[in-house]
C-alpha cells in the first residue's frame, strides 16, 4: 500500500539528491507557487498535496538531468510513495521528457510554472536588489519576448501549459509573478 510523505520526508528526500542551494531554492520556490495556485483555484483542502509536488519535482534533476522525471520515479516507486504523487511530478516532464501528459489542473499547473519560476527569477537578479518585488509585469512580458534572456526557460513549455489551463499567457505570467512576490515577502518577513 502506497505511503504518504510528511513535508519534513519531503524535504530530507529532496536534500538526499540535491545538494546545490539553487535547486533547493528552485524546489521552495516552486512549492510556495503550487500553494498559491491550490489556494486560487479553490484546492485548498489538496493544498499541502500540491506543495509536495512542487517541491519534490526536480527531485532527480541535480543527479540525473539526463534522465530527468524517469528517476524520480524510480526513487519513488522504491520508496511506495503515494502513484497520485509521482504522475504528478512524472507529467511535468510531458512533451520533452516523457509521454505523461497532464490531466489535473494541478499537474498542468506545475507544467506551465515550473519554467516560469526559473524566468521570473532570472528577470528578479538583474533588479538592484534582485527582488521579485521589484518585477513588473511589464518587464516580465518584455524580458518573456528577449529569447535570448534566460533562453534555457522554454516560452513554448510556458505557453502550453497556458493553453492546457485555458488561460491567456498574461494571465498565467502575473498569477505567478503574484505568487512569487508572496513567497518572498512571507520569506523577508
Amino acid at each position: 500500500m502506497a505511503r504518504e510523505i510528511t513535508r519534513a520526508e519531503a524535504w530530507a528526500l529532496l536534500k538526499e539528491y540535491n545538494q546545490e542551494p539553487f535547486h533547493l531554492q528552485h524546489g521552495e520556490t516552486v512549492e510556495a507557487v503550487m500553494g498559491y495556485f491550490a489556494d486560487k483555484l479553490g484546492y485548498g483542502a489538496e493544498k499541502e498535496f500540491w506543495k509536495l509536488v512542487g517541491l519534490l519535482h526536480d527531485l532527480d534533476y541535480e543527479k540525473w538531468p539526463e534522465q530527468h522525471c524517469e528517476k524520480t520515479r524510480e526513487i519513488m516507486e522504491g520508496l511506495d510513495l503515494d502513484p497520485r504523487l509521482i504522475r504528478a511530478i512524472v507529467s511535468h516532464g510531458y512533451g520533452h521528457r516523457n509521454d505523461v501528459k497532464p490531466e489535473h489542473e494541478m499537474e498542468k499547473v506545475l507544467y506551465a510554472t515550473d519554467e516560469l519560476t526559473g524566468l521570473i527569477g532570472a528577470v528578479a537578479i538583474i533588479h538592484p536588489n534582485k527582488k521579485v518585488g521589484e518585477v513588473s509585469l511589464k518587464s516580465l512580458k518584455k524580458k518573456y519576448k528577449t529569447l535570448n534572456f534566460a533562453a534555457g526557460c522554454s516560452r513554448d513549455v510556458i505557453e502550453k501549459g497556458a493553453d492546457m489551463l485555458g488561460w491567456p499567457l498574461e494571465q498565467l505570467l502575473s498569477d505567478t509573478l503574484d505568487a512569487m512576490k508572496a513567497y518572498e515577502a512571507q520569506q523577508d518577513a
